[in-house]
């Protein structure tokens, strides 16, 4: 067989090919998602490959490249739609011992891609007092590569915008899969080559960031009698320029009573505000709040958490939709977004239609210089069908879904065929074997996406 010539061929770089612990590496949060669950159940590569440099990476893909041998790439394993997920078998390649810090200096710093996020940030707040400007809410355990080949946006979107904004990654190294593997610096535009692109036209392996100052995070839970009057303090705050923020999080009723944090002292009846912003910036969010009916439940400090008592955004993005699973596996979830500058308006909507079906959560973020707000709502799940329609009437009403319930790009975040990336892919990757079944464009030309909103341009 192929794989077995190469491992034969590979016999010195570290490989696992113990089915228990292959299949266990061969998965991501793909649960989540009921339809995901039951159409990647069984996926399993043949092989977890663990490179311990560069140079190994190359090595591998080559020989990969000569025996036909599929190679999807994996970072921390925390994606929520199967990106990390082996969907034709293969091998696996683990880039969690890539975790080398090339430099930092004042404002960047050049890393390896298997580094966590948590330990990047631990060594620039050390350095210098600086920090990422971006992370997901998987700080604790996502690796930086992993993150920018499968994220999007996160906490500190609402100063910093969207991964794909302009100055949000100064730089990626590549490595191609093909007869002899390129080692390829990506800078300015050619970053949109590989950034949010699964691995699927080139395996990152280090990478070049910008960094912001560390402040001290405050963090306060703020109560509502209501989703509305918490959205619209969340959007007041969101366009307080002056005040320094990391994270404006706001999570409908009940959800924060009954599955996040009832010890906190947030009551059944009251949609939770989730803020981060820098401690000068107190006074101001509690001058803000007087204007507001709302009532600060909670207050702390993130570097103040431990043990059980998690920092506040270990409760925001796909982690509340974690959380919720722990007490009900029956939900699941949505990836919204509500268009500014309607956004309040769409909110307001779909909450009147859907109500406690689908409970609201909601990301306030900069989107193209603007103040909008993306829905990661809460979905009570009855039926696939039932499922289709809510994502149906969201785009119907002009709130685009990126669809967690499926793993390909064109049908998640970019809802369209990405030229650049598709070109990249051809040129990189020609025989299709970098982390296959993952790009539409590729695997069917034919392909056409619904003629409406995305994520994106």
């Amino acid at each position: 067989m192929p794989i077995d010539a190469l491992l034969a061929e590979l016999a010195d770089i570290p490989f696992d090919t113990q089915p228990q612990r292959v299949k266990r590496r061969s998965r991501d949060f793909y649960w989540y998602s009921p339809v995901l669950k039951r159409r990647l159940d069984r996926v399993t590569a043949d092989a977890v490959a663990t490179p311990r440099s560069e140079e190994e990476v190359v090595r591998i893909l080559a020989a990969a490249y000569r025996h036909d041998v599929p190679v999807t790439p994996r970072g921390g394993g925390t994606g929520n739609y199967g990106q990390a997920m082996p969907l034709r078998g293969g091998i696996v390649l683990d880039l969690s011992e890539l975790t080398a810090i090339e430099w930092i200096e004042h404002g960047r710093i050049r890393v390896q891609a298997g580094l966590k996020l948590s330990e990047l940030d631990a060594a620039t707040i050390a350095h210098g007092r600086q920090e990422l400007r971006l992370h997901p809410s998987t700080h604790k355990t996502g690796t930086i590569g992993g993150y920018i080949a499968g994220g999007s946006s996160g906490v500190g979107s609402i100063t910093w915008g969207l991964l794909r904004d302009r100055g949000n990654i100064l730089g990626l190294r590549v490595v191609t899969m093909e007869e002899r593997p390129r080692i390829l610096e990506l800078r300015g535009a050619d970053i949109q080559k590989a950034n949010h692109a699964y691995g699927t036209n080139g395996i990152i392996t280090a990478l070049e960031l910008p960094l912001a100052p560390a402040y001290r995070w405050a963090e306060l839970i703020i109560g509502f009698e209501g989703l509305m009057p918490a959205a619209r303090f969340a959007d007041a705050l969101a366009r307080e320029d002056a005040l320094l923020k990391k994270l404006v999080t706001v999570i409908e009723a009940p959800v924060p009573h009954d599955w996040l944090f009832p010890e906190r002292g947030i009551a059944k009846e009251e949609t939770a505000v989730l803020v981060m912003v820098a401690d000068f910036a107190l006074e101001g969010v509690e001058d803000l709040l007087r204007q507001h009916p709302g009532r600060i439940v909670w207050r702390g400090f993130t570097e103040e958490a431990r043990g059980s008592q998690l920092p506040l955004f270990e409760y925001a993005w796909n982690h509340t939709t974690l959380h919720a699973l722990k007490h009900d596996r029956t939900i699941t979830y949505l990836q919204t977004l509500f268009p500014p500058p309607g956004h309040l308006q769409k909110v307001e909507e779909m909450a009147a239609r859907f109500g406690q079906e689908v409970p609201l959560h909601l990301e306030f973020v900069r989107f193209g210089g603007e103040v909008a707000c993306f829905g990661l709502q809460i979905v009570r799940y009855t039926s696939d069908e039932r499922l289709a329609e809510i994502i149906e009437e969201h785009e119907r009403c002009g709130c685009p879904i990126f669809n967690p319930h499926a793993f390909t790009l064109e049908e998640g975040g970019m809802k369209k065929v990405d030229a650049l990336q598709l070109a990249f892919k051809r040129e990189a990757d020609p025989k299709g074997l970098l982390n296959p079944g993952k790009m539409l464009g590729f695997e069917n030309p034919d392909w056409k996406p619904v003629e409406r909103a995305f994520l994106y341009d």
